[in-house]
């Protein structure tokens, strides 16, 4: 008892209040505690990177800092204690209120980091694995998580505040069908989302287009209330997502094979080697490496055309790439030239043949006569 009383007294003579020394200690343990927490954090870290899992180690990133600032909280509200014990300030009234709130927050700041750093984990690790990440599924959980964490957050301290809950709710269900006329378009872009989200007619990266509207290109993000789809001219489309309840999407990133469709006409005057050339085509088409011979493959003759004799051929490629599929296609047709060449034909292209009943007037036989007699010398001297 002497000895702190010996303490005050020397406090007392140097100019120190013995608040001052609770509240100077206060702060000190507290930054203490938080810097051990952080060391601690650190280490726990370095030890679960070496592990095989995403879950762990984005636990550890996401306590550290919300550890630490409830630390911070709960020490400086402690030294604010002391020092309205002491001061008796109206204003130090809201100190606890404040660090209520500030303690809340601080709680609900650890989920929405765990959820933000396991998504980030979870993707690169997938990536890394080369496995297939369906980034608008993974979006929409993310998304539905941390919203229903800062609404928790925000009721308790509603609740914390004094204010009854009950009551919020049934103003927030009176208010919500005002807000519900006013922002009709608002709620229509976000349900659309969540159709989106639901059923998956596209993804992020996707390459889609709408018969409906001008609307093409690769999906880059799809957000609760548009979509950004980026144009092969590079220009960004923003489309609000009430307008896919509407309209048809097309998706060529999901097809299976591209088909090869052409019609090839030769010469009426090859028409002796027309089923040859139909059966070599096939034949080829089947043995070709990159043709999808087990999906529907079809080389016929088809039509008489005004000019030419005209055969079909429709196949289907193994790729659907849309460099490789032309180089393929390219392929096909060399060789179905090569193939008519072998056969002695030869292509057909636009050609009109005039027949004349009773053949030319005199005048006109003569005329031509005439013409090809002054051809025939320019052809013998070229």
């Amino acid at each position: 008892m002497n000895g702190t009383e010996t303490l005050l007294g020397l406090l007392h003579t140097i100019g120190l209040e013995s608040w001052v020394l609770q509240v100077f200690v206060t702060v000190l343990a507290t930054a203490v505690l938080a810097f051990a927490v952080g060391r601690m954090a650190a280490r726990l870290r370095a030890g679960f990177v070496r592990t095989p899992g995403v879950w762990d180690e984005s636990f550890v990133d996401a306590l550290g800092p919300p550890v630490r600032a409830f630390i911070w909280i709960a020490g400086l509200a402690l030294a604010i204690e002391i020092i309205r014990e002491e001061v008796g300030t109206a204003i130090f009234e809201a100190v606890d209120p404040i660090r209520d709130v500030a303690l809340i927050a601080a709680i609900a700041w650890f989920p929405v980091r765990f959820i933000r750093i396991a998504e980030t984990n979870f993707i690169a690790d997938r990536e890394a694995k080369g496995q297939e990440v369906d980034r608008a599924t993974l979006d929409a959980v993310v998304k539905l998580l941390r919203l229903s964490v800062i609404i928790t957050a925000f009721l308790v301290a509603l609740q914390t505040l004094g204010f009854s809950i009950s009551g919020v709710l049934a103003f927030g269900g009176i208010g919500g069908i005002a807000v519900g006329f006013a922002a009709k378009d608002l709620l229509a872009n976000f349900f659309g989302g969540l159709m989106i989200y639901l059923d998956r007619p596209f993804s992020v990266g996707d390459w889609i287009r709408s018969p409906d509207r001008e609307i093409e290109g690769t999906v880059e993000r799809i957000g609760w209330r548009l979509t950004v789809i980026r144009g092969f001219d590079t220009r960004p489309l923003y489309i609000p997502n009430s307008a896919f309840a509407n309209i048809a999407v097309e998706n060529p990133s999901r097809m299976q094979n591209r088909r090869i469709y052409e019609t090839i006409g030769i010469r009426y005057a090859d028409a002796r080697v027309m089923g040859a050339i139909v059966a070599d085509v096939e034949a080829m088409l089947r043995a070709h490496d990159d043709i999808a011979a087990d999906k529907f493959l079809m080389v016929n003759f088809d039509a008489f055309a005004p000019s030419s004799l005209d055969f079909f051929v429709y196949c289907y490629t193994r790729t659907t790439r849309w460099a490789e599929y032309h180089a393929v296609k390219q392929d096909v047709l060399l060789r179905i030239i090569e193939i008519i060449g072998r056969h002695g034909a030869e292509i057909a292209f636009p050609t009109s043949t005039v027949h004349i009943a009773g053949g030319l007037p005199p005048s006109a036989e003569t005329a031509a006569s005439e013409t090809r007699g002054h051809a025939e010398p320019d052809s013998d001297a070229g």
